[in-house]
């Protein structure tokens, strides 16, 4: 059978059908692959780390989550009576959520345009659908585009610098290549497999110029092992 391009879809209607969580694999071209289990992608309130419960503490008003994945977020926000809408470019995640009742657009954060939320919450990671640093203040003015005067965008990041640490904490770094954060994935579930496509992890300080340049405050909320939360408010 051909590959298929929906990873996401296919593992989350998979669970959804048999309860059986099974790994969604996460290829690198600089760093190990890595797994997602597709259950986690259902988890409860309960089963959020604190940076999530943190960020879903943080929404009001008219809230777009941006790749909703399974929807755990949107759900969750829709229960607190929160008017939220799920952003989710995969077919399969999009009909799950629609199964559950929640209210989904098919598309990227790139293909959104022409309406407004008080709230964009962007988590697992979220602020890397800018793909790469040199991308970031555009993506930065394209949700600010988004946003009701005053809105704001809730979303994470991680630091990823200590994978260039030396045993004696020195950093090993090519300081000539691009920024240490742009990263490729490809993503492969049973007989689905993404092109690879470009995802940026990105430092605080720089996340922090990037938002001030584009018009936003930004607060740190909160951070633990180099995954931090951050508020930027559109002023």
């Amino acid at each position: 059978m051909n590959a298929k391009n929906d990873p996401i879809g296919a593992a989350i209607l998979d669970f959804a059908a048999t309860g059986k969580s099974q790994n969604i694999v996460v290829a690198s071209d600089l760093c190990e692959d890595d797994v997602i289990a597709s259950g986690y992608l259902f988890r409860s309130l309960k089963e959020m780390p604190p940076l999530e419960k943190k960020a879903l503490g943080r929404c009001s008003g008219k809230v777009l989550d941006i790749g909703a994945g399974a929807g755990s977020h949107a759900k969750i926000l829709k229960e607190k009576g929160l008017d939220v809408t799920a952003l989710e470019p995969s077919e399969g995640a999009v009909q799950y959520m629609n199964s559950i009742g929640l209210t989904t657009i098919q598309e990227t954060i790139q293909q959104h345009t022409n309406a407004t939320y008080d709230t964009l919450l962007l988590l697992m990671n979220g602020v890397g659908l800018a793909g790469k640093l040199e991308h970031l203040e555009s993506f930065l003015e394209h949700a600010k585009s988004l946003l009701n005067p005053g809105g704001k965008i809730v979303c994470d990041s991680t630091d990823i610098q200590y994978l260039y640490e030396e045993e004696d904490g020195s950093m090993w770094m090519d300081l000539n290549a691009e920024y240490y954060g742009n990263f490729k994935f490809q993503m492969t579930y049973n007989n689905h497999q993404t092109e690879w496509f470009d995802w940026l992890y990105v430092d605080f300080e720089r996340l922090k110029t990037a938002a001030e340049k584009t018009g936003f405050a930004i607060e740190l909320l909160y951070e633990k092992d180099d995954h931090y939360l951050v508020e930027l408010t559109h002023i």
